[in-house]
């Protein structure tokens, strides 16, 4: 067992919804978790007009291996219906694998730590909130973009909820 760190990020119709919908799913099947508070941040790169983004980071202990964790953000982001007609575009839900503990992953479609992971405050802020000295000072200072605290999401919440946020 190792501990993995997902980034969750969501712009398109009911972005905490959307979240907590994929936290559900994640604690279902994985059970010991740990989450960062979510941020709202401006989006960074892909096409103008994009709404902000809710961002956040789970922590899992898990005995997955990268490309099956992998399988698994690709189901989260299914079951949200996501569906990708541009690079870098809006969407209801993305799930990356930022760090896999003892675990370097680099292929085509899968690299392991997340390669921009280190230039993204939207990633590094919430990923402090769980393993403070895992983001040296030097390094959070020069990631791009602005991050705003949000909220939370709660594993009492439901999806109702948040029609109201």
């Amino acid at each position: 067992m190792r501990n993995v760190f997902l980034g969750l990020g969501s712009n398109l119709g009911d972005r905490l919804g959307y979240l907590q919908e994929a936290v559900r799913a994640i604690q279902g099947e994985q059970g010991e978790t740990s989450l960062s508070p979510v941020y709202e941040t401006e989006p960074l790169g892909g096409p103008p007009g994009q709404g902000p983004y809710l961002n956040m980071v789970v922590r899992l202990v898990t005995d997955l291996p990268a490309r099956e964790l992998l399988m698994l953000c690709h189901e989260l982001e299914t079951r949200a219906g996501r569906v990708r007609r541009e690079h870098h575009g809006a969407r209801t839900l993305d799930v990356d694998i930022l760090l896999v503990e003892g675990e370097t992953v680099a292929t085509e479609d899968l690299v392991v730590p997340h390669p921009r992971m280190w230039e993204r405050k939207f990633v590094l802020e919430p990923l402090r909130d769980l393993e403070p000295g895992l983001v040296p000072e030097d390094v959070f200072q020069g990631a791009t973009g602005r991050v705003w605290k949000f909220g939370t999401v709660s594993a009492d919440d439901r999806p109702d909820d948040h029609a109201a946020r």
